[in-house]
C-alpha cells in the first residue's frame, strides 16, 4: 500500500490512496476550473500571461514538494517538476503553455495545463518506486521547440522514460452527428477505428488516444481507466516504426512527437484539435472556455491519473 508522500504518519490511511481508481476519484473538478480559466488568456512567449502560466506551474509544483526546474533554452522556458523514485524509470505528464498572437487558447492547450496541474497534484501525494516527471512545455506553437530541447537532455542523462502522457487540447466534446472529421487515408490504417467512428455517426464524443507501439500496454491501461470515467476513447496505435514518418504527419503535431522521435513511447490524448473543435487556432471564432465541456476534460484528467499511477505501480 503506497504511503501518503510527506508529513508524520496519523495512523489513517487516505481514502485517496487506496487504488488508482481511488487516487483518480480525487480529481477537483472546481480547482481544474479555476486554474484552466486562469490560464485562458494571451500567452504568448514573452508575454505578461505567459510570464503568470509559467510561474504558476513553478510555484504549483514546487507547492506540492516537486524538485523544480526551469530550463531556459533561450527563446524560451519549461517548467520541469521531478519527485525521484528509488528505482529507474520515468513517468512523464506533459501539456504544453504557448499559444498564439491572438487567441485565448482554452482548448488549446489551457486544458491540458490544468489537467497536468492537477495531475501533479495528486501524483504527490503516493510515495512512488518509479520517478515522476511534470513538464509544462513552451513554445510547442513554434514547432515543438520546448519539447524537443527537453527530450535531448534526457537522452544526454540516458533517462528511463516508461511513458510520456502528453495533452494537447483535450475540452471539446460534441454529442450532435458529423462535428468529426478524420485526416485524409484514416480509414486505410485504421480501418475498425474508422468504422467504429462512421457507426457514431461521425459524433466528436470521445477522447482520442494516439500511441506509437511502444506504449502499446499503457494507451490500453489509459483506454479501460477512460471506461471507468465515463468517456468514450478511440485508440489509435500506429504502425512499428512509423510514428516518425511523414505519412502520419497529422498525428505527430504536438509534444509527445519529440518523445516518438527519440524512441520513447508516448500516449497523445487529444479531442482531436480543428478535426473537431471549430474555433482551433481562433479560426472559426474564440477559443473561450465557455465552449468547453469540462465535464470531458475532468473525466479525461481521472483516466490519466489512474493510468499514470498503474504505471508508476501503484
Amino acid at each position: 500500500m503506497p504511503t501518503t508522500g510527506g508529513g508524520e504518519s496519523t495512523g489513517a490511511v487516505d481514502p485517496c490512496l487506496e487504488s488508482p481508481q481511488t487516487l483518480a476519484d480525487c480529481v477537483d473538478a472546481a480547482a481544474y476550473r479555476e486554474d484552466l480559466e486562469f490560464i485562458a488568456d494571451l500567452r504568448v512567449p514573452g508575454t505578461p500571461h505567459w510570464q503568470a502560466v509559467q510561474d504558476l506551474c513553478a510555484d504549483r509544483l514546487a507547492e506540492y514538494g516537486y524538485q523544480v526546474a526551469l530550463q531556459d533554452y533561450g527563446s524560451g522556458v519549461n517548467v520541469v517538476g521531478r519527485r525521484l523514485g528509488s528505482e529507474p524509470g520515468q513517468v512523464l505528464v506533459g501539456a504544453h503553455y504557448d499559444h498564439i498572437d491572438g487567441c485565448h487558447g482554452a482548448d488549446d492547450n489551457a486544458t491540458g495545463v490544468a489537467a497536468t496541474l492537477e495531475i501533479a497534484r495528486l501524483l504527490a501525494l503516493p510515495s512512488f518506486d518509479r520517478t515522476v516527471m511534470i513538464g509544462c512545455w513552451d513554445e510547442e506553437e513554434r514547432g515543438l521547440v520546448g519539447s524537443e530541447v527537453y527530450v535531448a537532455s534526457a537522452q544526454a542523462a540516458k533517462d528511463e522514460v516508461v511513458i510520456n502522457y502528453n495533452f494537447d487540447m483535450i475540452g471539446f466534446r460534441s454529442n450532435e452527428p458529423n462535428t468529426q472529421q478524420v485526416p485524409e487515408g484514416f480509414s486505410l490504417v485504421f480501418g475498425p477505428e474508422y468504422q467504429q467512428i462512421e457507426a457514431n455517426e461521425f459524433r466528436g464524443d470521445f477522447i482520442a488516444v494516439i500511441a506509437s507501439s511502444l506504449a502499446h500496454d499503457r494507451a490500453l491501461e489509459f483506454a479501460a481507466a477512460a471506461e471507468r470515467a465515463g468517456i468514450k476513447s478511440a485508440v489509435l496505435e500506429l504502425p512499428a516504426g512509423t510514428e516518425n514518418t511523414p505519412t502520419f504527419d497529422d498525428l505527430r503535431r504536438s509534444d509527445h512527437a519529440s518523445f516518438w522521435a527519440a524512441g520513447y513511447p508516448a500516449v497523445f490524448l487529444t479531442d482531436t484539435g480543428e478535426f473537431r473543435n471549430p474555433n482551433y487556432h481562433c479560426m472559426g471564432g474564440p477559443d473561450e472556455v465557455a465552449d468547453l465541456d469540462l465535464d470531458f476534460a475532468v473525466a479525461v484528467t481521472r483516466a490519466t491519473v489512474e493510468a499514470s499511477a498503474v504505471a508508476l505501480g501503484m
